[in-house]
């Protein structure tokens, strides 16, 4: 099980209060001896990653962070999308196995391309997927890996499922609380759509092949169940395993990501559906 006191210490350490994005601080990482607070540079944004000082296995694992704090108000776009606490950040200095955690484009660190447009609307756009498809590219210069696992949790999950869609180096996918089909969640939650964003079930037949974990909160007030329903529907992948746990967005995964994290995902014929803990 994951250590929750030293998680909640974490974020409170590293996510202080302040309207202005910074750059992740190297000191406050629990394991600061084999992990490095390094920004990437891409032709259009920065990105915050923490990465293993060392690396030799052929997959890479990549915890891809959440939309943060996007708005401010329901109404008011936020200054600064810079996530006040991140469960890929506990996740990923928990695992035994090195891996990196990367922040979504204008998280920490801020691009001149930075606008509120980036974090809102356009959260998912071709340029966004295009600068975390880049920095997975120097990733896997840097530590000669041939393939990726993401792991993408709320909108993270909709940016590694395009990033698959994408790429052809990425072994499996894992989602937790996952925006899969941002149509599907505008609409059922009727707030106005996300003009400018790609969407996941878009690109049914590049996932379909693609195994896949699921990992969805049946308590969840952010992302309600008919967006994976329409997920699934669209997509129909054919290897994967959708959980359904007692968890709402934030809390209640720790226990079921301890169980599944390392395990493959079972492949069947069609989607296999994991019952409700």
């Amino acid at each position: 099980m994951l250590h929750r006191y030293k998680a909640a210490l974490l974020t409170a350490a590293i996510f202080t209060g302040g309207c202005a994005s910074k750059a992740l601080d190297q000191a406050y990482l629990p394991n600061n001896n084999q992990y490095r607070a390094t920004v990437v540079t891409t032709p259009d944004f920065d990105i915050q990653t923490v990465q293993p000082t060392a690396h030799t296995a052929d997959v890479l694992r990549v915890y891809i962070e959440g939309d943060g704090r996007a708005w401010a108000t329901s109404r008011t776009a936020s200054t600064d999308p810079t996530p006040t606490q991140s469960l890929m950040l506990q996740y990923q200095q928990s695992d035994a196995t090195p891996s990196v955690y990367m922040a979504r484009v204008c998280q920490f660190v801020q691009s001149d391309s930075c606008n509120k447009q980036v974090w809102t609307d356009q959260r998912f756009s071709g340029a966004v997927i295009q600068s975390h498809s880049h920095a997975l590219d120097q990733l896997k210069t840097k530590y000669g890996n041939q393939q990726f696992e993401l792991v993408g949790y709320s909108g993270g999950a909709a940016v590694a499922l395009l990033l698959a869609a994408g790429r052809d180096d990425i072994a499996q996918v894992q989602t937790i609380a996952g925006n899969l089909d941002h149509a599907a969640w505008t609409t059922t939650l009727k707030i106005r759509p996300l003009e400018g964003s790609l969407n996941p079930s878009d690109y049914a037949l590049e996932l379909r092949q693609i195994p896949q974990r699921l990992i969805m909160g049946m308590n969840d007030p952010i992302i309600p169940s008919e967006v994976l329903q329409a997920y699934t529907k669209s997509v129909q992948p054919a290897c994967a395993e959708v959980h359904v746990v007692p968890a709402d967005h934030w809390e209640g995964f720790d226990e079921v990501w301890d169980e599944v994290k390392d395990v493959p995902v079972e492949c069947l014929a069609q989607s296999s559906s994991t019952s409700t803990r």
